[in-house]
């Protein structure tokens, strides 16, 4: 058993607490409510949100964690996507406590031995916890948010699994979301666009369009379509497909498990965080289908870290979105 540190602190965030704690509270403040959208969210039950380097996806972050109504939580569930090791299941880590430039989260180890004893879970090694960036860009919010407050955390590093595992794993984990005390974060970024990424499927038009994507290369010439139709048009429209196919309602959990997944397959959009995703689909499906529970998805917030022009250029997307029952 051992502490995490914070190992990507002074390069994807600061390491100084006093500016780390003025950051956050000054993204979270910059949240602006509407007649749709008023924070905290009663019966908040889960958020989707990134975890690139503060200075890209903090502010996007900030409207996903300002969902987040605290009263009476004491767990909080933090699901990430494997970048650095192959991993077909989930991992639980071995540490009793993370630590973070403005306070340490404990672990809940009664329920991650829990978890472990389902004979479902493999162990991470503490390079490998370390070396994970999703979980720990996560860590500094939670902290923030749950300021004050007594919680502990349950981190799971989710690999490349298929939708049955999704399903599978999203079956254990219900119980506990639908658990009057716990929370769940599921870390994402959204479409990883350009050379850099191997990525560079163009939609000339919004979806369902007629015409077929086409992969740009700088070997190739450019469509006619991008003098107006821009590519950062095109990424945001190939991301808001896969937002709203998995917005609840209209559809069931279910349904939406499904359709992301087939629109996956279809479109191969870098969304790094699809499985931790696929495993909160699976989890709403069992309590909306076997217990009738009600799940409301709802996204908040959308930006690009760049706005790409050419073939040249290159961006991440960020989506934030609340659960509620």
């Amino acid at each position: 058993m051992s502490v995490r540190r914070p190992t990507h602190a002074d390069s994807w965030y600061t390491a100084n607490s006093k500016e780390l704690d003025r950051e956050l509270s000054r993204w979270l403040e910059a949240v602006v409510p509407s007649s749709s959208y008023s924070p905290p969210i009663l019966n908040c039950k889960a958020i989707i949100a990134p975890h690139a380097g503060h200075s890209y996806s903090g502010p996007a972050a900030a409207w996903a964690y300002k969902s987040i109504n605290t009263t009476g939580i004491k767990r909080v569930f933090i699901l990430g996507p494997s970048h650095h090791v192959y991993l077909d299941g989930c991992a639980l880590s071995k540490c009793t406590e993370y630590a973070t430039p403005i306070g340490a989260l404990p672990l809940d180890r009664s329920t991650i031995d829990e978890l472990d004893k389902t004979g479902q879970f493999s162990q991470m090694e503490l390079s490998t916890d370390e070396d994970e960036h999703s979980i720990e860009m996560h860590l500094p919010y939670v902290r923030k948010i749950f300021e004050g407050k007594e919680i502990s955390v349950v981190p799971i590093l989710v690999g490349a699994i298929d939708k049955k595992k999704e399903e599978a794993f999203g079956r254990i984990l219900a119980p506990y979301l639908a658990s009057p005390d716990t929370f769940f974060v599921i870390s994402s970024d959204f479409c990883h666009w350009g050379t850099r990424f191997s990525y560079t499927l163009y939609f000339p038009q919004y979806p369902p369009g007629s015409t077929p994507p086409v992969r740009l290369s700088r070997s190739t010439t450019s469509p006619r379509e991008l003098s107006t139709f821009p590519i950062h048009e095109s990424i945001s429209a190939l991301d808001h497909e896969g937002m709203e196919l998995i917005t609840l309602p209209p559809s069931t959990a279910h349904r939406a498990h499904v359709s992301f997944a087939e629109y996956l397959a279809r479109t191969k959009n870098t969304i790094c965080g699809r499985h931790p995703i696929g495993v909160l689909l699976g989890a709403l499906a069992v309590l909306q289908e076997e217990h009738a529970k009600s799940p409301h998805l709802q996204w908040v917030r959308y930006e690009q870290s760049s706005q790409c022009l050419t073939i040249k250029d290159s961006s991440v997307s960020y989506a934030s979105a609340y659960i509620s029952f």
